[in-house]
């Protein structure tokens, strides 16, 4: 018998305070808040720690979580990893869209990045009050190239393990305006 995934129930990180990440995705994103779990100490280990396990509909089903660990260290982030590798993906429907976005969150006071060209999709960048790097995407790739970035991308791997360094099979991407 193998797994049969149906999707990601949801993807969850740490925040600095739960109202006000709260309260940014919804202003700022226009998510609903769902619901929110808390407990004194954790259901699956027993230890008493506790926290406040936030639930964002990020749409069609998707849920992005958070908890705030009032008893921890002060959060972090991994210091051997670039700020710009970590970070989460919302789709917008259009180019358009994107840019309305970029207008929004500059109104917020936010710094954004962007728009780049990643030749398949263009994107945002920008960081919530937690220190998470946030990507807002609109797609521009047709049938046809997403058929050929899926076709390569097997060889992609296989040169990439072997030499670390990027294969020329998708160059097109970056390589167009």
């Amino acid at each position: 018998m193998s797994i049969n995934l149906k999707r990601i129930h949801h993807v969850a990180y740490r925040c600095k305070d739960a109202k006000q990440t709260v309260e940014f995705y919804q202003r700022v994103l226009n998510m609903d808040f769902v619901l929110a779990i808390a407990e004194n100490e954790v259901p699956s280990t027993k230890a008493p720690d506790p926290y406040m396990h936030i639930f964002m509909d990020a749409g069609m089903g998707n849920v992005l979580a958070f908890f705030e660990l009032p008893t921890q260290k002060e959060m972090g982030r991994d210091q051997n990893t670039p700020d710009w590798v970590q970070h989460i993906a919302f789709e917008v429907e259009s180019v358009d869209a994107l840019m309305e976005a970029k207008k929004q969150v500059e109104a917020e006071g936010l710094d954004v990045v962007g728009p780049t060209n990643h030749g398949i999709f263009k994107s945002i960048y920008f960081f919530d009050p937690n220190g998470h790097r946030l990507e807002l995407a609109a797609n521009t790739h047709t049938p046809a190239q997403m058929d050929e970035l899926h076709r390569v991308a097997p060889d992609m791997l296989e040169e990439w393990a072997r030499t670390k360094k990027a294969p020329r099979h998708a160059a097109w991407l970056h390589e167009q305006d």
